[in-house]
């Protein structure tokens, strides 16, 4: 698993720890370890060009006493300083070291082999002043590689949220915990590859933000026994489909046949797509109520004006909301459900449930799932560049796989039944929810290679998913 920590708790933690360490000790570790990082990237240090952009604050000092090690290895290291003031005994070392600062960075930037960005770090709010985006820019066109100091500099920390203009990382180095602002878009786009680096925080055991690894997933993996049968390892309802869109409820029946449904009950007017598809499937015309009994049901993908929604939330079993589904949905029937409920909007769906702008969503996805779950009561995967899932309670949940080619007609569909046969497996919503993501993400990256991909393509590629995220399991009952 990996977590991540709000920049109040981490400041917590430095502070607890240097009350036992020696003065300027922890930020003689976070520069060993930038240092460190920064060699690996250039290959070689002697002879190397480094240019070091640094700010006021401890975040520049970390960049100073970093390049001091580089310079003392023989990299030429150069400082713009692009603050008020420098952090005084960093950059005392980087000139005893044989650093140098510069005025004009230009000149400096066209040689570089790697720029390392010290200007804010987790401690900045708002985006780059007008003089330190300059530099970035020409930072960026000098081609050199450019690491991030603990975070790039104008991304919000807390959040991901770019206030304007940014550092656009290839690496981001950061020290003690990651911070959700790495993870979570647009943030995450700008990190950049990550690396940790452990500084001996002790820090609490509920993490602000989490993402699952494979073998997190696989660990939650519903996998059928020798004595399971269709009703054990679980039967979800898809209500879903129209007229107009009958390949939505192909779509997400494929998506939870694919999901380890021991059957499938599809309610809707698309009964004959989805048995030219999947003959297994058990077709009822309806209402819900009285298609037989599941263990979750799934409603909403392409479903237009047809009824049902009320049908299914009065339920006592798991409920997933998408798409259409989501269209009037009233927050206190959700939150008045016997059942647990699961809601997967996109930004626009999320947007008019929170009557606010499709921006404002994009913007800001931490603050509106998190505002979700609470208002309605229930899990939320809000879907995006950065899936997130959230609960009352307990940290979100990011997601770590997919694709941009995943921004493709009929994907959610998939998602939904797959999510939703887990739900039915018996799997926590929050799991389901999250596990799907997973097992979607991953999916899609094993369809597409890097070329566009059909939403049926995805789900003909879970089984695969699935295998992949089983070794890992497997591997380790093996060994024991």
């Amino acid at each position: 698993m990996r977590t991540a920590y709000r920049v109040e708790t981490v400041r917590a933690a430095e502070a607890e720890l240097m009350a036992r360490l020696p003065d300027g000790a922890l930020m003689q570790r976070a520069a060993a370890g930038l240092a460190a990082a920064c060699a690996g990237l250039l290959g070689r240090v002697y002879g190397a060009r480094v240019v070091l952009l640094v700010g006021s604050g401890d975040n520049g000092g970390d960049a100073l006493y970093a390049g001091a090690r580089l310079a003392r290895r023989g990299a030429g290291v150069s400082a713009v300083l692009l603050g008020p003031r420098a952090h005084e005994g960093g950059l005392a070392a980087l000139r005893a070291a044989g650093g140098r600062v510069v005025e004009d960075p230009s000149a400096a930037l066209e040689r570089a082999d790697l720029v390392v960005d010290g200007i804010t770090g987790i401690g900045g709010r708002g985006g780059l002043r007008p003089e330190a985006a300059r530099v970035v820019r020409a930072a960026r066109d000098s081609g050199a590689v450019l690491v991030a100091v603990d975070l790039p500099s104008g991304v919000d920390a807390d959040t991901g949220e770019v206030a304007g203009e940014a550092v656009h990382a290839d690496v981001t180095v950061t020290f003690g915990a990651y911070k959700p602002g790495l993870l979570i878009d647009p943030g995450r786009e700008r990190a950049g590859a990550l690396r940790l680096v452990g500084i001996g925080l002790s820090l609490p055991p509920e993490p602000d933000v989490e993402a699952l690894q494979h073998a997190d997933v696989a660990r939650l993996l519903p996998v059928p026994v020798g004595e399971s049968d269709k009703y054990r390892r679980g039967v979800v309802g898809i209500v879903a489909g129209s007229a107009r869109y009958p390949g939505a409820a192909v779509l997400a029946v494929t998506g939870a046949l694919r999901g380890g449904a021991g059957a499938v009950r599809y309610v809707g007017p698309a009964g004959d797509a989805v048995l030219a598809r999947h003959p297994e499937t058990l077709v009822h015309s309806g209402p819900p109520a009285k298609a037989g009994r599941v263990q979750a049901w799934v409603i909403g993908p392409g479903l237009g004006d047809t009824p049902g929604v009320d049908d299914v939330l009065g339920s006592d079993v798991p409920v997933l909301v998408d798409a259409d589904g989501l269209r009037h949905l009233d927050p206190s029937a959700v939150r008045a459900r016997p059942a647990p409920t699961v809601l997967t909007p996109h930004a626009g769906e999320a947007a008019a449930l929170l009557g606010t702008a499709r921006e404002e969503v994009e913007s800001r996805r931490l603050e509106a799932v998190r505002e979700l779950a609470g208002r309605y009561g229930a899990t939320v995967l809000l879907k995006g560049s950065t899936t997130l899932v959230a609960s009352a309670g307990g940290p979100v949940r990011v997601n770590p796989t997919g694709t941009p080619w995943l921004a493709t007609a009929g994907s959610g569909d998939v998602l939904s039944g797959l999510a939703g046969s887990l739900l039915a497996a018996g799997l926590a919503p929050r799991d389901a929810a999250s596990v799907g993501a997973y097992l979607h993400g991953l999916a899609a990256r094993r369809a597409s290679r890097d070329a566009p991909v059909a939403a049926h393509d995805v789900a003909d590629a879970l089984p695969g998913a699935w295998r992949d995220v089983r070794d890992v399991r497997d591997v380790r009952d093996v060994r024991g």
